[in-house]
């Protein structure tokens, strides 16, 4: 039986036409919104064979930056996910990251490309909520907030309904790595960044095939800098070595272990604390004693040591004796420097366009 090609996309619930859009906007009568129109504007460039892309990095760790992006290395990296997936005509995929940014836009060039079934939403917390109840996905990409809100919505029978299903944008904290691991469905949460176009590598969170560390695809050069930094090269950043400022622990020539952000390191009284260490165990023990909430560690200006270890948590201020056991947590948990010297009480973080934690902007606001 032969799988017919997909002749239309739907966003938004509506269903347009591949030969409408490609005459757009003269040839489209329905009325669009400004995030339709966007999509459907990179939807015609690239049904018209445009070679080059701009986009804004994400800004969730600083300014964002104007980028272009050839068609080649867009191509390059929808074929690696595509093969590695084996996703190809008349497979379904959902599109609910934001397609104005890396994430979202390859979701859209892996539909084109292998001739797949586009079902397109705007970015919501659950965006199962605003497609078909009867729709069935085989592929999807999810940022670690939508995907908390899909299985709190009791959604998992239809994640487990696809082939294969990818967390990006931000870090997967410890409950959400829990609840992933029983689904069916093989969860991965990807590496990558704008300049890579989307991930370069997955690590695997469900199953008995969940491991600790991320997987680099092969044809891409994986190596470090001197500050023991990333460092990656291949068809999807144009042969141009990227320096990343993710300092990783390199096992082999494909496999790695992420150990945070050499720019999230604080140097507190003259010792090095990364960041990323300090909100894991704090991520842990705030689930331990009931209270899930997002957090993030940044260093504060202190007279003594310089920078000070500060904690911050999303949400009203904990009740006395639950702060003291959370801290008492810590202290058992973290070295004498890496304890947050002090627990701020955010009520709400800022967050980027992608769906990422917005440090900078949440720092700023206070």
């Amino acid at each position: 039986m032969t799988t017919a090609l997909p002749t239309s996309l739907l966003l938004n619930g509506r269903e347009y036409a591949y030969a409408a859009i490609q005459q757009y906007p003269a040839q489209l009568d329905a009325p669009v919104n400004g995030y339709e129109a966007k999509v459907l504007d990179f939807v015609r460039q690239w049904l018209s064979g445009t070679q080059e892309f701009a986009l804004t990095t994400s800004g969730s760790t600083g300014t964002p930056t104007p980028i272009t992006l050839r068609r080649r290395q867009l191509e390059a990296s929808a074929r690696r996910t595509a093969d590695y997936f084996d996703l190809g005509p008349g497979d379904r995929a959902l599109v609910c990251l934001n397609c104005e940014y890396i994430g979202g836009m390859m979701m859209l060039v892996r539909g084109l490309e292998r001739n797949m079934h586009l079902t397109i939403v705007e970015p919501h917390a659950n965006p199962f909520a605003y497609v078909a109840a009867e729709a069935k996905f085989d592929f999807a990409a999810f940022v670690p907030l939508q995907l908390k809100a899909v299985l709190a919505a009791g959604l998992a029978p239809r994640l487990n309904q696809m082939k294969a299903i990818l967390i990006g944008g931000a870090p997967a904290d410890a409950a959400l790595q829990h609840e992933v691991q029983p689904l069916r469905v093989p969860v991965y949460l990807t590496y990558g960044m704008t300049e890579t176009c989307s991930h370069v590598a997955l690590r695997r969170l469900s199953g008995p095939e969940a491991s600790p560390t991320f997987r680099v695809f092969t044809g891409i050069a994986a190596g470090q800098d001197e500050r023991g930094c990333l460092t990656l090269r291949g068809d999807v950043t144009d042969d141009q070595l990227i320096i990343t400022n993710d300092r990783v622990n390199l096992l082999d020539a494909h496999t790695f272990e992420w150990l945070g952000r050499a720019d999230f390191v604080i140097n507190s009284g003259g010792v090095k604390v990364p960041a990323e260490k300090v909100e894991l165990v704090l991520d842990v023990a705030l689930a331990e004693i009931g209270e899930s909430r997002r957090c993030f560690v940044a260093g504060q200006p202190d007279e003594r040591l310089g920078q000070a270890v500060t904690a911050f948590i999303e949400g009203p201020a904990l009740a006395p004796e639950v702060e003291q056991r959370l801290q008492t947590l810590l202290a058992e948990r973290l070295g004498r420097y890496e304890q947050p010297k002090q627990l701020r009480y955010v009520p709400e973080f800022r967050m980027t366009a992608t769906g990422k934690l917005d440090r900078a902007g949440t720092l700023r606001s206070l």
